[in-house]
């Protein structure tokens, strides 16, 4: 916009401030954002892309605790490929996350949908969700591995009750990977619920005014608006859960008193406990690298994988 199409009053303004007056005006409107955002990405780069850049750096050699650096190309990627111990934490780190994050998902949905509503007490009973998530996960681990035990244990207990025999929920691979997920269900619904219950305060109250109005029932409200308008909260929650369950470490290593082997057999090592594995016992950070590469390059999938099925439900091309 010239000063010629600007009032006059306006125009006398512009030309009485000063030069300096006026850059630094113009400073405040463009540089600042710029500025303000500036410390996110100066740790994001020093904790994260640096990170990032120094293991494919290292996955390209044959480096040691030793002290030996050699040249290896994409050897460590071509040896990992053709390692069953790295293609089997892989299938026990995917079986894990479907099992855990599905079932989470629909229970943080209708649990935050349930908080949603008007209740009593209902602001204790928000934030009591949260409780499982500031429990020490080694707490956690110590009371499931209790509850998962083979001969007194109180799930097989309560399965003996209905005629199934004991399960050794360590020693077996599917038993472990429900155990485990059940375990990570119990830390992190609650969390997932409360940004749920976030995105649902978003939601105008009008709109549930209408459809009552119009003869919409409760359960009809929620599948025709309250969904379609959680669909930016459901993007966030479903990532977020792909790479928190992809990198799955905590409750797997504790789940097995705290060895990265995942069990004797490595019925339920994840691609992480792999990655510390060869790490920091074997020393072996050149291969330790290329696997942390392919479980980046993994959850990169998974997340688009993710992202594209839950645009699909919610309606978006």
């Amino acid at each position: 916009m010239s000063l010629d199409t600007l009032p006059r009053a306006a125009r006398s303004n512009h030309r009485a401030r000063p030069p300096g007056r006026r850059w630094r005006s113009r400073l405040d409107v463009k540089a600042m954002p710029y500025f303000l955002v500036s410390p996110y990405f100066l740790l994001f780069a020093a904790f994260g892309l640096f990170p990032l850049a120094f293991t494919l750096y290292y996955s390209l050699y044959d480096y040691d605790l030793t002290g030996t650096v050699e040249w290896a190309g994409l050897g460590n990627y071509t040896a990992l490929l053709g390692d069953d111990d790295f293609w089997r934490a892989t299938v026990n780190t995917l079986a894990m996350f479907i099992i855990a994050t599905v079932p989470q998902m629909l229970l943080a949905l209708f649990l935050a949908n349930a908080l949603n509503k008007r209740m009593r007490f209902r602001l204790a009973l928000r934030m009591s969700v949260l409780l499982p998530l500031v429990t020490s996960v080694v707490a956690v681990a110590v009371v499931f591995t209790q509850l998962f035990a083979r001969d007194w244990g109180l799930v097989n207990w309560l399965l003996g009750m209905v005629g199934v025999d004991n399960t050794n929920w360590r020693a077996e691979r599917v038993p472990s990977w429900i155990a485990i997920a059940t375990m990570v269900d119990w830390r992190w619904t609650g969390y997932n619920a409360i940004i749920f219950l976030a995105g649902m305060q978003t939601i105008p109250r009008d709109l549930y005014e209408a459809a009552s109005i119009d003869g919409a029932s409760q359960r009809r409200q929620f599948w025709q608006i309250t969904l379609p308008m959680l669909r930016p909260t459901m993007i966030f929650v479903v990532l977020n859960s792909t790479i928190g369950g992809l990198t799955l470490f905590s409750e797997p290593m504790t789940f097995y008193n705290g060895n990265p082997d995942g069990g004797s057999q490595g019925q339920f090592q994840t691609v992480a406990m792999f990655v510390y594995k060869e790490a920091f016992r074997e020393f072996d950070y050149g291969y330790a690298s290329a696997a942390a590469w392919l479980l980046f390059l993994l959850i990169l999938i998974g997340a688009a994988i993710n992202f594209a099925f839950v645009r699909r439900i919610g309606g978006t091309k």
